[in-house]
């Protein structure tokens, strides 16, 4: 337990990181944030946030409103994922159209972590732009992947991430991943 805590605390610290760079560079406002670029920071937030469940969630974006859309097992997981998208840059507001319906017969595949990694790197080899990227696997405790590496796409880091999320025996997938990448205004 204790590595998945360092692992979040130093994704929070890489995440703030960046995020003041982008801040500090350049003045971003909502109105000038690609809807791409914040429905993919918002996919990721989703994915690597504790406590919400993204099997069945997506995420739509238009000018800067974002539309949360599928289903999760608990009100807390609908009021949760409403609010790790509003954190994201740019987002404007959120229309949370979850359901909540609930997981009464959710089958939690019980897996040896070795297994859980091998079978997570095995998936990020058949993926070229996954392999290519810079992404790896630092670790899994308890079937929690921890990504790591440097990419200069946030399109590879959000792919990595639903990569390892569809792999048997993967609970969670957190993220040291670190995106050098120009700032949204620029695309």
């Amino acid at each position: 337990m204790n590595a998945v805590k360092v692992a979040r605390q130093r994704l929070v610290i890489t995440v703030a990181a960046a995020l003041s760079l982008i801040v500090a560079s350049s003045v971003v406002r909502a109105a000038d944030t690609p809807d791409g670029w914040i429905t993919m920071k918002a996919k990721i937030a989703l994915m690597t946030a504790d406590n919400v469940s993204t099997s069945d969630l997506n995420v739509d974006t238009v000018n800067g409103v974002v539309t949360l859309h599928g289903k999760v097992p608990t009100e807390a997981e609908k009021t949760r994922a409403g609010e790790v998208t509003m954190k994201v840059g740019g987002v404007k507001s959120v229309k949370n159209l979850l359901q909540v319906v609930p997981n009464s017969a959710r089958n939690v595949v019980d897996r040896a972590d070795s297994e859980i990694k091998d079978a997570v790197e095995a998936a990020f080899k058949a993926n070229k732009r996954v392999n290519d990227s810079g992404i790896g696997v630092a670790s899994v405790n308890k079937g929690v992947v921890l990504l790591s590496g440097k990419t200069k796409s946030l399109d590879a880091h959000l792919e990595a991430i639903q990569v390892a999320h569809a792999v048997r025996g993967v609970r969670r997938v957190s993220s040291e991943v670190q995106v050098d990448m120009p700032s949204p205004t620029t695309f």
